[in-house]
């Protein structure tokens, strides 16, 4: 059974392939890894052509997403080499159980990985296997957003620092804002009370993000390598929930008819 994408119920597929481009883009010209978020230590032997290896693969993936007879490759591929950085975290986050930066990584990085599973899901033909789990990659993802708000509250001077002073009423009030809004969204998702709406707030608030933080520090400083991996970073967390909010709401819009498989809205059979 053949699916045709809909680029107006689906833009998070393209935010999200986009991401990959940017972040293969970015390491083909440096030669590097998306750092500190891609965690591949200075040590590491044959480090620079794994990154030239790893841009490669990004930018592979990225363009094969957004392409209609390539686009389940694309989100198969991101998932793996998203999930090997995600993996690459997880023994400094057992290591230092007392350190959570490491452990809130490994949920930045899985974030991407439920993304690419949920892309999965969609492209898959209706009612096979991975198509049915579309429902749990979903809650996959609905976690990640618990930590990101958990590391709001452990590093709030860190987080006080990054938000622009000249944004009214306060600091403060940002700093709390956006933390409840990440455990809101996580309870929304994963309780499924009001989550079309709560997704669709969690993608405009790392969106916001992005352009309110990432984007002045990229021009401030655009020859800091920091800065382009964090928007590209940032811009793949948004495609992310972007693609899992797309989900949610087709979900939501769509009643099963008794005895019938549902279709997800966006694709036509």
């Amino acid at each position: 059974m053949v699916r045709q994408r809909s680029s107006a119920s689906n833009l998070g597929l393209y935010v999200y392939g986009g991401a990959a481009i940017f972040l293969g883009l970015l390491g083909l010209v440096t030669g590097d890894f998306a750092t500190n978020w891609q965690n591949v230590g200075p040590k590491v032997p044959l480090r620079a052509p794994l990154a030239y290896l790893t841009a490669v693969i990004e930018l592979a993936g990225g363009i094969a997403l957004l392409l209609p007879r390539t686009a389940r490759a694309g989100a198969l591929t991101l998932t793996i080499i998203y999930s090997v950085f995600t993996l690459i975290w997880v023994p400094k986050a057992f290591v230092n159980l007392g350190n959570y930066d490491p452990i809130g990584n490994v949920f930045e990085e899985f974030g991407l990985v439920a993304a690419g599973l949920v892309l999965c899901a969609i492209l898959s033909p209706v009612g096979s296997s991975i198509a049915c789990r579309r429902r749990f990659f979903v809650l996959l993802f609905g976690i990640c957003p618990i930590s990101f708000g958990i590391v709001h509250i452990i590093d709030m001077p860190g987080l006080l620092g990054w938000i622009p002073s000249w944004l009214p009423p306060a600091k403060m009030f940002w700093a709390y804002a956006t933390t409840i809004g990440f455990f809101a969204a996580a309870v929304a998702i994963l309780t499924g009370i009001m989550a079309p709406l709560a997704a669709r707030l969690l993608t405009a608030e790392i969106v916001i993000f992005e352009l309110l933080v990432w984007i002045p520090n990229l021009l401030g400083a655009p020859n800091n390598h920091f800065n382009w991996a964090g928007n590209a970073i940032c811009i793949a967390l948004a495609g992310a929930a972007w693609v899992v909010s797309d989900s949610i709401s087709a979900a939501a819009k769509t009643q099963p008819i008794p005895g019938e498989s549902p279709v997800e809205l966006g694709f036509t059979d």
